[in-house]
């Protein structure tokens, strides 16, 4: 039912294909436009007003394995890396 279409992004001018499967999800969203900027574009525009977090290094208090987390590390509490943090959420 839906072609790959090729358009053209309207912020840096390179063309990019519009497959059939984003033409489907498109149409069971209700969306009528087509898309007007690659996907790099996009993710550039979207990330925009954004800062970038600041990511700490930290040892797991349970395995030992670094994790990386958004927040300064004190001594007198625990960190712990996604995994785990997981797992003990779960029990």
């Amino acid at each position: 039912m839906y072609e790959d279409k090729i358009l053209k992004c309207k912020d840096c001018g390179e063309e990019f294909v519009f497959t059939a499967g984003e033409q489907e999800f498109y149409a069971e969203r209700g969306f009528q436009n087509e898309p007007q900027r690659c996907k790099n574009c996009r993710d550039a525009r979207k990330n925009a007003g954004q800062q970038k977090r600041e990511l700490f290094s930290a040892v797991c208090a349970n395995c030992g394995k670094e994790a990386r987390i958004p927040f300064q590390p004190k001594d007198d509490r625990p960190v712990y890396c996604s995994e785990c943090y997981a797992a003990m959420k779960q029990q």
